[in-house]
């Protein structure tokens, strides 16, 4: 079964597959976690470099670690399926996070602050307001009315010419204050018109 490891390791990181040599900070590793349960689910390898060289962990010990994270860093807790395996005389421990239906997850970090983060190609970045929003909305399964205002066109007007716009640029270019740009966001990203980029270098908004 050696060979399903070496197959995963071929993939390289991305979207839903992660590399850790080894878990020394609960806190660190409850970020991917919570950034695969937010977003896609994934697979996340212990004891393997992110060059994809296998050194093996004490796998107990990193067991207690991932169960620490999912349990007390992640809120709500996450679910993990764990399991070790044998490659090459070394053990490498698997560690499957399935996508959530309770998100938003927020993870604590090292100064005690709960965030939420999603799985972007092989990064963890941060949620922003407007996507959490749409996660707690889609969870309490409550239904959206959105109304066509002056806002709504506005931001419509300037999407069909330019393709994307920022948070900022659009409650400036609506005139409108942040908290209302915010909520005709949350509206639009819900029902499925607009769709939510985020990305290392910002946050972005476009037709979908």
């Amino acid at each position: 079964m050696s060979n399903y490891i070496q197959s995963l390791i071929h993939q390289g990181e991305g979207q839903q597959l992660d590399f850790k040599y080894e878990v020394i900070n609960s806190s660190k590793i409850a970020k991917t976690l919570v950034a695969f349960a937010n977003t896609d689910g994934g697979t996340l390898l212990i004891g393997v470099k992110d060059n994809g060289k296998v050194i093996g962990v004490a796998s107990e010990e990193e067991v207690f670690m991932i169960e620490l994270a999912a349990e007390r860093y992640c809120n709500p807790a996450v679910k993990v399926e764990m399991k070790t395996w044998e490659l090459d005389g070394k053990a490498v421990l698997e560690v499957y996070v399935p996508p959530s239906a309770e998100k938003p997850h927020y993870a604590k970090d090292e100064h005690g602050k709960w965030l939420v983060y999603v799985r972007r190609a092989d990064e963890n970045l941060l949620a922003n307001n407007v996507l959490i929003e749409v996660y707690k909305r889609k969870k309490q399964d409550k239904s959206t009315m959105v109304r066509y205002e002056k806002p709504e066109k506005i931001l419509f007007e300037h999407l069909e010419k330019h393709s994307t716009i920022t948070f900022q640029d659009f409650y400036r270019l609506a005139k409108i204050p942040p908290y209302i740009a915010e909520r005709v966001l949350v509206n639009l990203v819900s029902i499925g018109m607009i769709k939510v980029h985020i990305t290392p270098k910002g946050n972005f908004f476009a037709l979908k």
